[in-house]
């Protein structure tokens, strides 16, 4: 399963196999089904949190729409990688990856990634002006902008995805074709190239490093303002109240962005052993959010609770004889 390079000395690779998860080999039947179970909630919450925005009138505001972004990207960005993993529990042929396929899922999953970063620092600067600026937040704040800022992070992530999928796959691969990981990420891939990849993993750095942490500057400079601005609120319901409408948001910024910095600070060690912080936020997270905000939202609460209701009466009406 090899073609031919221009350099008659050298074949290309056509096929990767992922090794994927050591700790998994003893048990795969049990992983496998552990992996089903998060992937059903993930999808089903992510996707129960985006109807219930879409649905909703009285969720039609800057931050409802912002979480709906953030819920869809949760569903695509644990697809693109969870049922690889399951296809792998099950046989050794799920654990074969076309060269293309590849490229295609490296691509997907840092657009996902990226543009979830950038949808964080938006969500951010929303509640700055919610909280900071109340009698502004209004005007600036417009349905034009919703939309141009979320436009925004998916042609972001779109371009800067792009740019190091084509950094990575315009070296040459000639073999070993095993990547030490469970999806086709930038570290252990480049594991694998023939020639040198010093330059790319300087790139990489200082890339998605100015990108994480400049977001992640930001973020934290919209909550120092935050945070300033509540404590001047002098009802302790009225500081409960700003406060509630941020926490979900900290808890995900934090469960996002500390399992990556393990993995990109150290490229050279990104092989199986990394693959524990990688699952966590890559399966564990978009697992958790849905219930994050829910748990930490009335309003969100309340929504899924007249949809449901909704349902329920919908399925018994129709149940019942004319």
């Amino acid at each position: 399963m090899a073609v031919e390079s221009e350099n008659p000395n050298q074949t290309m690779v056509s096929y990767f196999f992922l090794e994927g998860l050591t700790y998994t080999a003893e048990h795969p039947s049990l992983f496998f089904l552990l992996f089903l179970l998060i992937y059903s909630i993930t999808v089903t919450g992510n996707l129960l949190i985006l109807i219930t925005v879409g649905s909703d009138r009285h969720l039609f505001s800057p931050m409802y729409h912002f979480l709906g972004h953030l819920s869809f990207l949760d569903a695509c960005l644990s697809t693109v990688t969870v049922p690889k993993v399951m296809a792998g529990l099950l046989t050794l042929d799920g654990k074969v990856i076309s060269f293309e396929d590849c490229v295609v899922q490296l691509y997907c999953f840092h657009f996902l990634a990226s543009t979830e970063c950038f949808l964080y620092t938006v969500m951010a600067y929303d509640r700055y002006l919610a909280i900071c600026q109340p009698l502004h937040y209004p005007v600036v704040m417009t349905r034009r902008m919703w939309a141009g800022l979320a436009g925004i992070t998916w042609a972001i992530g779109a371009g800067h995805s792009a740019a190091h999928t084509a950094l990575t796959f315009l070296l040459p691969y000639c073999g070993p074709h095993h990547i030490a990981y469970f999806f086709c990420d930038i570290p252990p891939v480049l594991k694998l190239a023939c020639a040198d990849t010093t330059v790319n993993e300087l790139v990489m750095l200082a890339n998605i490093g100015t990108v994480a942490a400049g977001c992640l500057v930001l973020i934290v400079i919209s909550y120092i303002f935050i945070v300033v601005a509540v404590l001047r609120i002098r009802t302790a319901e009225g500081r409960q109240r700003a406060f509630s409408t941020c926490t979900a948001h900290l808890t995900v910024v934090l469960l996002y962005y500390m399992p990556p910095v393990c993995i990109y600070l150290q490229p050279r060690s990104s092989g199986a052993g990394a693959g524990a912080p990688a699952v966590f936020y890559t399966v564990v997270t978009p697992m958790l959010n849905p219930f994050i905000y829910t748990l930490r939202n009335k309003e969100m609460k309340q929504a899924l609770q007249r949809l449901l209701c909704q349902g329920s009466r919908g399925s018994t009406g129709g149940s019942q004889p004319p």
